[in-house]
């Protein structure tokens, strides 16, 4: 089970501050932006292996289930 910031979200960012940088903004003016966007992944393998059935309601709140 993790929950961490989008990767997806990440690259977006990334290229909002590379297409302000090429426009002439100083990277040291520009703000710190923090993740907005979470992901919530299940690793079902993983569960399995460790004994754990996972409640239809958690599988369901998962952005990613691995298999």
């Amino acid at each position: 089970m993790s929950y961490g910031a989008s990767i997806a979200d990440a690259y977006r960012q990334v290229g909002i501050y590379a297409a302000q940088i090429l426009k002439g903004e100083r990277p040291a003016d520009l703000p710190v932006i923090q993740a907005v966007k979470f992901d919530f992944v299940l690793n079902l393998s993983a569960a399995k292996a460790l004994g754990l059935t996972l409640p239809d309601r958690v599988l369901a709140l998962a952005d990613e289930v691995i298999e």
